[in-house]
C-alpha cells in the first residue's frame, strides 16, 4: 500500500487517464471544498489529481472538466486526462507543485497576471452564459429583505444600511453581466501562480461567457486585501460593478458556514471588507458608519 494514496480504484482510474503508474502521492493541502487533491510522481514523472468526494465537489469537479475540454489556451495547466462522473469524477492535469504563488502583489507579479487576464477575456468558449444570475437575487435585495447577517459583521449600522441601500440596490440592478468574453468567476491569488512558462490560472468550475469587467470586479476586493492597489486603481468608474461585487459578499459573509467548505464564509469576509469601500467610494455613499 502507497502511504497517503486514496482507495485502489482511484489508484488504477489515475493510472489509466495518465499512461503511467504513480508510485508516489502526495496529499495536497488547501481548497475549500473537500475534494481530494494529489501531487503524483513516478519518479520523473507528475501530475496534480483531483477527484470528487461529495455531491457538491462531483458537481464542481464535473464542471471543471468540461471547462478543460472546452478551452485552448496557455494559461490554463496542462490537461493529462479526465473522467466525468454523476458522482467521482477525477481529473489529472498538469503539477505546479514549482510555481510561485502570490501574495506579493509585486509589480513583477501583478502586470503579467493581469496582462493574462485581459488575453483570457479577449477569448471565448463554447461555455454557458455565466450571468450574476443568483448573485442579483441574493445581493442586496436579499439583505434587503433580512439586514440581520450583514449587520452582524459590524461594518455599518442599520442607519447608514436605510440611507445607503436604495442607491446599492439600483447600482446593483444596472450592471450588466452579458458579453461573449471568457470569464473564471473564481480569480484569486490561490488559483493564480506564475511558471517559467507564464501565468497559470486554476480551478475553472466556475468558468463561462459573460463580462469582462464583471469578472475582474470579483478579483480586486481580494487582490486589495492582500496589499495590492485599490479595485478603482484597475477599474476606474465602475460603479454598477462596484455594487454588484459588494452585494454577493454582504449577502453572504454572515451566514453559518457551509458544512462542504468551511472556510468560505472567511475569505467572503476579507473580500467584503474591501469590496464594500470599494462601492462606498464608487457611488459617494457616506463613509460614516
Amino acid at each position: 500500500m502507497i502511504p497517503g494514496a486514496p482507495d485502489p480504484e482511484v489508484q488504477a482510474r489515475a493510472t489509466r487517464l495518465l499512461g503511467w503508474t504513480p508510485t508516489e502521492w502526495f496529499p495536497v493541502a488547501g481548497g475549500y471544498t473537500p475534494a481530494a487533491r494529489y501531487r503524483v510522481t513516478d519518479g520523473p514523472r507528475s501530475a496534480f489529481v483531483k477527484h470528487a468526494t461529495t455531491p457538491l465537489t462531483a458537481g464542481m469537479v464535473n464542471r471543471e472538466i468540461d471547462a478543460y475540454r472546452r478551452i485552448d489556451a496557455p494559461f490554463l495547466p496542462r490537461l493529462y486526462g479526465a473522467e466525468a462522473h454523476p458522482h467521482t469524477p477525477l481529473l489529472a492535469i498538469e503539477a505546479l507543485s514549482d510555481a510561485t504563488w502570490p501574495p506579493p502583489w509585486t509589480p513583477a507579479v501583478l502586470d503579467p497576471v493581469l496582462d493574462t487576464i485581459r488575453h483570457m477575456h479577449g477569448l471565448t468558449a463554447d461555455l454557458p452564459p455565466r450571468g450574476l444570475g443568483d448573485m442579483t437575487d441574493s445581493g442586496w435585495t436579499v439583505v434587503a429583505e433580512d439586514p440581520s447577517a450583514f449587520l452582524s459583521l459590524g461594518l455599518v449600522t442599520s442607519q447608514w444600511l436605510d440611507h445607503a441601500l436604495p442607491l446599492l440596490l439600483a447600482a446593483e440592478a444596472s450592471c450588466d453581466t452579458s458579453g461573449t468574453a471568457l470569464t473564471h468567476f473564481d480569480l484569486r491569488s490561490d488559483n493564480i501562480c506564475m511558471t517559467t512558462s507564464g501565468v497559470k490560472i486554476v480551478d475553472w468550475a466556475e468558468a463561462g461567457v459573460s463580462s469582462p469587467e464583471v469578472d475582474l470586479g470579483f478579483f480586486l476586493p481580494s487582490l486589495a486585501y492582500e496589499g495590492g492597489p485599490l479595485p478603482e486603481t484597475i477599474l476606474p468608474d465602475a460603479p454598477a460593478t462596484a455594487a454588484a461585487v459588494a452585494g454577493f459578499f454582504a449577502a453572504r459573509a454572515g451566514l453559518p458556514d457551509i458544512p462542504d467548505a468551511p472556510f468560505v464564509r472567511r475569505v467572503q469576509r476579507q473580500q467584503l471588507s474591501t469590496a464594500l469601500p470599494w462601492a462606498i467610494r464608487a457611488l459617494n455613499l457616506p463613509q460614516g458608519r
